[in-house]
Parts: C-alpha cells; sequence; structure tokens
C-alpha cells in the first residue's frame, strides 16, 4: 500500500456515502478494503530520504487514509485541502496556537469554551502572546477583534450551546488580517464545514462523536493553505503528539457509521429537548434544534444538523446529584458523542462558567423512547 492513491465518492454525493467510503484506498485484488494498521516506527530507506514514509514520527499509511476520509468530510470537492491527525484534541487545538502565534501577537478565544482553555491561556501569555476573550453569543468576539493575529471559534460552544454567525466573523476576521480557526467538535463535519463558511481552520476532538465509541483519542486540523499547514504539521513533529496506528485505523473504521449515528443522535436529542421544554425543575434548556433556542436561527443557517448534546439546570448541585444517580440509561461520565449516551454535572470541574446544577446530556443511540423515559424518570425521582 502506497498511500499515494485514493477512491473517493463523487462530487455531490450523499454525506451516508461519503463516510462509508471517505480515504479508502484504490481497490487491489485479494487486499482487504480497508488495511489494517501499520505498526512501523521506520521503513526500509536505501539512499536518499524520499517518498512518503521515512520514519514512525513524521508519516504513516494508517493515518494517511484517516486523513484523507476527514479532509473528504470537512470539504467535500474542495481541492489543496490538508488534514493532519494528532494524539487528542488538545494536541490538535495546541498545534495551531503554537504554530501560528508568537511573542507579541493577540489572539482572541472564546470564554465559555471547553474548560481547557484557561490552561491554554496561561501558557500562551507565558510565552508572551496577549489574549483576549469574549463570550461565543451575540458574534461578541468582533468587539476584540482589531489587531489579533489569530481567531479562535467555538461554536456550538461547550457546554452551554451558544452559536456565533461563523461567516460574518471570519470575514470581518480576514479583513482585519486575522486567521481563523473553528472548533468543530460539537457539530461534526456532517453538521458543520467551517471551511466552507471561510474559516481557515477547522479543528476537532476525533475522540467524540466523529468516532463515537468512546475508546479512541484523537485530534485533527484541516485546512487549505499550504504554508500555514506547514507550520502546523512541523510543530506535530516537534512535538510529537502522534496518534498510534492502531487508534487511526479504529478511527477511520468508525467513520463509515458516522452518519448513521449523527442522523439517530441528533434526532434523539431534538426529541429529548422537546421533552424537556415545561419541565419546572428545568431552566435554561439549550439546544441549537429547538426553533425557540436563541441560537437557532443563526444555527439554521450554517449548520446541516444540530449536534448530539443538550444542556439544561437543575435548582441545586444536590438536584443534580440526584438526578445523574438516578440515571439507567445514561452513563455518569464525561466527554460527549458517543454510542452509549453521558451526562454529567460539568461544574465539578471547575473552569466553566456555569450554575452549580448544569448538567450537559450527551445523546447516544438508544431507543429515544427509552432514553425520553429514563431522563423523565430521572428527574421525577430526583425531586424529592
Amino acid at each position: 500500500m502506497s498511500g499515494t492513491e485514493t477512491q473517493g465518492p463523487a462530487d455531490g454525493s450523499g454525506d451516508g456515502t461519503r463516510a462509508v467510503r471517505a480515504g479508502l484506498p484504490e481497490p487491489v485484488k485479494h487486499e482487504p478494503t480497508l488495511p489494517g494498521p501499520v505498526f512501523a516506527a521506520h521503513f526500509h530507506l536505501p539512499g536518499d530520504p524520499t517518498g512518503p514514509y521515512t520514519y514512525g514520527r513524521d508519516e504513516n499509511p494508517t493515518w494517511t487514509l484517516l486523513e484523507r476520509a476527514i479532509g473528504e468530510l470537512e470539504a467535500p470537492g474542495q481541492d489543496g485541502v490538508q488534514t493532519l491527525v494528532f494524539a487528542s484534541g488538545m494536541a490538535a487545538i495546541s498545534s495551531v496556537l503554537f504554530s501560528q502565534l508568537r511573542a507579541g501577537d493577540s489572539v482572541v478565544l472564546p470564554n465559555d469554551g471547553y474548560q481547557v482553555l484557561p490552561l491554554v491561556r496561561a501558557q500562551l501569555e507565558a510565552y508572551g502572546i496577549e489574549v483576549r476573550t469574549a463570550p461565543t453569543g451575540g458574534d461578541a468576539q468582533l468587539d476584540v477583534l482589531d489587531g489579533a493575529k489569530l481567531l479562535w471559534i467555538e461554536s456550538p460552544s461547550n457546554p452551554g450551546l451558544d452559536v456565533c454567525d461563523i461567516r460574518r466573523l471570519v470575514e470581518a476576521a480576514h479583513t482585519r488580517g486575522a486567521l481563523v480557526a473553528v472548533d468543530n467538535t460539537l457539530a461534526t463535519p456532517l453538521g458543520q464545514r467551517p471551511l466552507e463558511l471561510g474559516a481557515d481552520f477547522s479543528v476537532a476532538s476525533g475522540t467524540k462523536q466523529l468516532t463515537g465509541h468512546g475508546d479512541v483519542l484523537l485530534g485533527y486540523v484541516t485546512g487549505r493553505d499550504a504554508e500555514t499547514m506547514a507550520g502546523v504539521r512541523r510543530w506535530r513533529k516537534i512535538v510529537g503528539a502522534i496518534p498510534g496506528p492502531m487508534e487511526a485505523w479504529l478511527a477511520h473504521r468508525s467513520i463509515a457509521t458516522l452518519q448513521l449515528r449523527v442522523e439517530r443522535q441528533n434526532a434523539s436529542a431534538l426529541v429529548l429537548a422537546e421533552a424537556l421544554r415545561g419541565r419546572p425543575e428545568v431552566t435554561g434548556l439549550r439546544y441549537p434544534g429547538l426553533p425557540d433556542d436563541p441560537s437557532y436561527k443563526i444555527a439554521s443557517q450554517q449548520m446541516h444538523r444540530y449536534g448530539c448534546v443538550v444542556s439544561f439546570t437543575l435548582p441545586t448541585r444536590a438536584h443534580a446529584d440526584r438526578f445523574l444517580d438516578a440515571l439507567r440509561l445514561v452513563d455518569d461520565a464525561t466527554s460527549f458523542g458517543g454510542v452509549r449516551s453521558t451526562a454529567e454535572r460539568r461544574g465539578r470541574w471547575g473552569g466553566d462558567a456555569v450554575p452549580e446544577g448544569f448538567i450537559r446530556l450527551s445523546v447516544g443511540a438508544e431507543d429515544p423512547q427509552d432514553l425520553v423515559a429514563d431522563v423523565l424518570r430521572a428527574l421525577a425521582e430526583s425531586a424529592h
């Protein structure tokens, strides 16, 4: 397997077809349709070091197929798009920030994004980089954009599920000479395609719904500019934040069912969100697919699907803990996007500006009527 040729779905094919066939090599008689993981620290390399595979920290044939698969999902039909896979979502995030920013630069981050971003801010500031923050909702990052080198967008935001107008922010950032990266983890490439909205980078944790089974840590960066992506690639080489071949193969295998999982999980998330409306103990209910959600209008303009995460707040920390303990079909666990539903009280981690009773619930692939019944029963039991 050379990793130099790939059969991709034709332009205009549906998401399911694309997910099933993305990144597959050209068929060879008696060879598997998806080759197994290539375990290699080094490759035969006589003479000058030319060719695609020289050393295991730089490239691997299993990565190549996965990167092409993700690229076909993030930017179908677009030429010149590159994808690089990493050992985790945070490795991917770090690669963009630390490869593109220098001492004296300014970066704009969301102040309501992933709870590790405050740690990232501290490290950026230690390197002499100015960090500005603003909420995701209301396109508030526009107000602190002047003079920035990079704008970091997380839409929908995690865990609050606010949405911003990505195209509007991208146009404003580019006018001011700033690059734009969008964390696309919650949406997945089947829910939103940041490069089509003008962003320079689409970054995500493949740990979540992209792979969807809670058994792989993975991240990726997709971009179309060769120079900026060369910087990301160089950072990966320097830091060595690379995925194992087994993880890369599992991820590629899992992508084949992405459309099936996304359709089921997103539809069930909407059913659950509708069931939670009007519950007296539930406040702050958020799901971008609800017509009365504050993010619905913008989300409907730029998203193809609304995601599998629903958030809401119960009156107290104790009430939230009772609710989580009463659930039977929903695991009390962090992360989201898996085929098994999970929920957690986000305040237990710190770093998220949420009430003590705030719940982030990730809807899995269970029968929706069973899941809704379990959640409503747990709400009833936890009220006392």
